[in-house]
């Protein structure tokens, strides 16, 4: 009868060790991001070498003249003074990287 006992307490054991390290073991292996499917947000802010597809940071934009309304096409990381065709206006001017935008003009992205 003793020995019945042991057997039954060595299952119950090996049992509840099983259980124990399969929830241990479970909780290792939870990922706290989704790697193939980050957000837009993520996206964004890693490096454009580091994405899940490489995409570049730079664009191509209409810049429209705040005085005569002109359309000029310009790089997003332009590296000289933009003026405007027609009357002269500085459309953006160089920094380090974008190029900054002077106060009136509005931009959009060009696509494709």
């Amino acid at each position: 009868m003793l020995e019945i006992g042991r057997i039954l307490y060595c299952i119950f054991l090996e049992f509840h060790l099983t259980y124990a390290f399969a929830g241990v073991i479970q909780s290792y292996h939870k990922m706290p991001a989704d790697l193939l499917n980050p957000s837009p947000e993520v996206e964004a802010r890693t490096h454009k070498l580091k994405r899940l597809v490489q995409t570049p940071n730079s664009f191509f934009m209409d810049i429209k003249c705040p005085g005569c309304f002109q359309i000029t096409t310009v790089f997003s990381h332009a590296q000289t003074v933009v003026l405007c065709g027609n009357c002269n206006i500085m459309l953006c001017q160089p920094t380090g990287g974008r190029a900054r935008l002077t106060e009136g003009c509005s931009y959009r992205k060009k696509v494709d």
